[in-house]
């Protein structure tokens, strides 16, 4: 067991040596004679089986550029198109997009017959096409049920109580009639003076003040009113003119009679005849009560232009307040009957205005008085409503019976009957029966596939436009998914699924190479279907609308929560989307609206259900296609995953390490431009090697005695060293890290020479001279970095330390020792294949400088009994 985790870690230590070795010419002798070592066998026939296991097979004229790519770069497919891929992926979809003209028939609906065809036999045929679009139109157009709404019921009579309250209020405002003795005025004559204009109450004092009263003939007649009679007669003068004068109640009061019509003349006898019998108290309390009878009327009368009034803010004439107590009462009973029986009856929506005012005035002509019927119509105008809601499950049920009622279409036609005439169109029933005796001409239409296969091909080019233009350097695995995710839509049509997999394509396309990506590919394949396959156009179109919130959205997630939310709002917008459009292309159904919500709320659930299925897809989809989105680069990230809670358990120096190189390399990339999440993903993971030793690292050690003083042997120390990168590679594997994860352990560190040890083992070659000191055993084996991302983190794992070790060093003194480290890694050709270039150093090292400002800010020094008190 020993022999077979040593030989595994030394194939692993090749396969890190790879391309380093390459680029000497020492691949061949150096594998093949260290993997016979470590296996224990002479013969090269075995070693180079074993070796064909791990490592791919290469030629000596094997190009530059490969022989330059790290082992990350070759574990990965080629990113280049190939001209093959391209006819490849043109041709896959193509055939699976045209599946209309591989069997098209050529004397289709619309053409026109090149000769005369008769039927050779009877036949009935059915016409599946036709019966199905009648089935279709029986379902829409099947009259929906209805059913009383007991919520609406009920609010219409609290809105009915409250009008009728606030009836009661307004007629104990405006005071009951009669207000005084019948005896002294009769009933109709109070009603008029009370209800009388200003003007003609105005008449009214004016006749009795210029009639002499026969009781006092020493008066003078030009004022017949006693002493005592006049003050009150003046105020109440003065008060009408206030009155009428002031802006609530100018223009209210409607003009019921002339002025001193038959009504006027009757009050003014009736005034004259109550003075000559009463004393001149009596009339002038008579007077001072008509006067505030008159006042709490015309305030009951302002009231009723109040909004809040509801049934009676249009109502300004004097028939609520004319009413007896009786009347009113009667009205009251025969509201709420009406009402009943009108709701009992249901009201629908959409009902005409004048439809239900007519069905109310039959309702209350018989329920109430004649002279309280516009009154109670309008009443119950003002609170009436639609009760009547639509019964889902009844209506379905109907609209099914309706289908199911549907006769099938049979096309009949009997042996020798001409099927259709030469130069004729040919129609639908027509089709029907050449198709049914073979002689509708199917064959493949190669002209439509061949125009269909230009036309997915420059939908390709437009997607490759895209992907060089917003994410280039796709690899090969990645064009394999986006073909097999593009290629799922079209085969679940040919299969007659009911609904379209572009949510799902939008959401995972989004979330792995981002909006642009997503959303093009999305857009391609709604504008490509239609062209090959049959299929709905408002079906079609509401489930792209659901893929390109998808795409364009969740690339910039960053939990499976997020992307759980987005899913619901894919729903919403497909089902949104499919009702608004069914809406607009049948005006039939603009007018039963509610018979689509059915199929609308299908489509949401069915965008919500290609939702599910993509955020259950995803996580493996990552793992197989080897992907890191920005959602799977935080679940590494997370501090509760198992290695890295190992790592701060097992070597916590080691983990104070990594967390500080991850702010320095975070902060570098940010400014630079680079990947963030990859960046601080990668760092976290660079040192986990340091785990299988963390003794042999000083960070670790706390101060305890450091091993390699123990071992004494600059040779064996860097072994111990250089293993890191080779343990933290097997850990990465075991615990299946993306390849871009995995690519920050050998290449933090590059080719870069272990200086302490090799000036130490030089110093040992000094003063012994049998020793032999080769700079390559005290290099890391490789590759250097190949990206910008691990270029950065190298530049800050170098510089951690250093910045670690100053204290009191001012700013530009960390800045001058930064720079001198960037100079040193690139004139060591460490940085030639990452990508970052020589004016970049200088930012990068003013980044890393001032992070370190931020970790090294000065802090107050407390006072000693400050201290002593805590």
């Amino acid at each position: 067991m020993n022999t077979l985790s040593s030989l595994t870690r030394q194939i692993e230590q090749l396969r890190i040596r790879y391309s380093a070795q390459w680029r000497r010419g020492l691949l061949a002798k150096v594998l093949t004679k260290s993997l016979a070592e470590a296996a224990g066998s002479t013969s090269p026939k075995s070693t180079h089986k074993s070796l064909s296991r791990f490592l791919p097979s290469v030629s000596s004229n094997q190009p530059a550029v490969y022989q330059k790519r790290s082992i990350v770069s070759q574990s990965q497919n080629y990113r280049a198109h190939t001209p093959i891929s391209l006819v490849l992926a043109v041709v896959c979809l193509t055939g699976s997009i045209g599946h209309r003209f591989y069997n098209k028939p050529k004397l289709d609906v619309g053409t026109k017959a090149p000769y005369t065809i008769v039927a050779p036999t009877a036949a009935k045929v059915e016409d599946s096409k036709t019966t199905e679009e009648n089935r279709k139109a029986a379902r829409i157009g099947s009259v929906p049920i209805l059913k009383i709404d007991n919520a609406v019921n009920q609010q219409i009579y609290n809105d009915l109580r409250r009008a009728i309250e606030q009836g009661n209020e307004l007629r104990r405002m405006a005071g009951v009639v009669p207000f005084t003795e019948t005896s002294s005025l009769s009933a109709e004559t109070q009603l008029y003076l009370r209800q009388a204009r200003e003007a003609d109450w105005r008449s009214v004092l004016a006749a009795l003040k210029d009639q002499k009263d026969p009781k006092d003939s020493k008066k003078p007649s030009s004022n017949p009113l006693p002493p005592n009679a006049r003050k009150p007669l003046e105020e109440s003068l003065e008060a009408l003119r206030r009155l009428a004068r002031q802006d609530p109640y100018s223009g209210v009061i409607k003009q019921i009679r002339p002025p001193l019509n038959v009504a006027g003349q009757q009050a003014i006898a009736e005034l004259q005849a109550y003075r000559q019998t009463a004393s001149d108290e009596s009339f002038s309390t008579l007077l001072e009560t008509i006067t505030q009878a008159r006042r709490r009327y015309m305030m009951a009368v302002a009231a009723l232009s109040e909004p809040s009034v509801t049934g009676l803010a249009n109502r300004y004439d004097a028939e609520l307040f004319a009413m007896s107590e009786a009347d009113w009462q009667k009205m009251l009973v025969g509201i709420y009957q009406a009402a009943e029986r009108l709701l009992a009856q249901g009201i629908s929506p959409g009902l005409p205005d004048g439809i239900l005012k007519h069905a109310v005035s039959i309702q209350v002509r018989t329920a109430v008085p004649a002279e309280a019927e516009s009154l109670s119509t309008d009443i119950l105008l003002a609170v009436l409503r639609p009760n009547l809601i639509r019964d889902a499950e009844r209506t379905r049920l109907r609209a099914e019976q309706a289908a199911s009622e549907v006769e099938p279409v049979i096309v009949t036609i009997d042996r020798g009957e001409v099927i259709v005439n030469a130069g004729q169109q040919i129609s639908q029933p027509d089709f029907v029966l050449l198709d049914y005796f073979g002689k509708s001409q199917r064959e493949p239409n190669w002209v439509g596939l061949i125009s269909l296969g230009g036309l997915v091909a420059g939908a390709v080019g437009v997607l490759w436009v895209v992907e060089r233009r917003f994410h280039p350097g796709l690899r090969r695995r990645d064009h394999i998914l986006v073909l097999l995710l593009t290629l799922s839509t079209p085969l679940l049509v040919a299969l007659q699924v009911p609904h379209t997999s572009l949510p799902a394509i939008g959401l995972l396309l989004g979330s792995f190479y981002g909006s642009a990506v997503g959303t093009t590919v999305v857009a391609l394949l709604g504008w490509v279907l239609p062209v090959g396959l049959e299929i709905d156009g408002i079906h079609l179109i509401a489930s792209a609308a659901g893929g390109l919130i998808g795409g364009l959205i969740a690339g910039r997630l960053r939990s499976r929560e997020e992307l759980a939310l987005l899913g619901g709002a894919v729903g919403l917008t497909q089902g949104a989307v499919y009702l608004v459009l069914t809406l607009m292309a049948s005006a039939s159904v603009g007018s039963i609206w509610y018979t689509v919500v059915g199929a609308a709320a299908l489509q949401s659930l069915a965008g919500l259900a290609w939702s599910i299925v993509a955020l259950g897809l995803s996580p493996y989809l990552e793992h197989v296609f080897d992907l890191v989105t920005p959602i799977r680069l935080a679940e590494l990230a997370s501090p509760n995953r198992p290695l890295l809670k190992r790592l701060a358990s097992e070597a916590p120096g080691t983990f104070q390490h990594t967390l500080f190189v991850a702010t320095l390399a975070e902060a570098a990339a940010k400014t630079l431009g680079c990947n963030v999440e990859l960046v601080r993903t990668g760092t976290l993971y660079h040192d986990i090697g340091k785990m299988h030793d963390p003794l042999g690292f000083i960070e670790n050690q706390m101060g305890g005695p450091n091993k390699h003083d123990i071992i004494d042997d600059p040779w064996k120390s860097a072994e111990i060293i250089k293993k890191h990168v080779i343990e933290g590679l097997v850990m990465a594997r075991k615990c299946r890290l993306p390849t871009a994860i995995k690519a920050f352990i050998p290449e933090h560190q590059g080719t870069m020479l272990i200086a302490y040890f090799y000036h130490q083992a030089q110093q040992l070659a000094a003063q012994d001279p049998s020793l032999t000191v080769r700079e390559e055993d005290f290099r890391y084996d490789g590759p250097i970095p190949q990206s910008r991302e691990t270029g950065i983190v190298m530049l800050a794992d170098s510089c951690e330390a250093a910045l670690r070790s100053l204290k009191d060093a001012t700013p530009e003194e960390a800045l001058n020792m930064v720079n001198k480290i960037l100079r040193a890694r690139w004139q060591d050709n460490q940085l030639e294949d990452s990508g970052l270039t020589r004016e970049e150093m200088p930012k990068i090292a003013e980044i890393f400088v001032q992070v370190w400002l931020q970790f090294n800010h000065k802090r107050i020094a407390y006072p000693k009994a400050v201290l002593a008190a805590k």
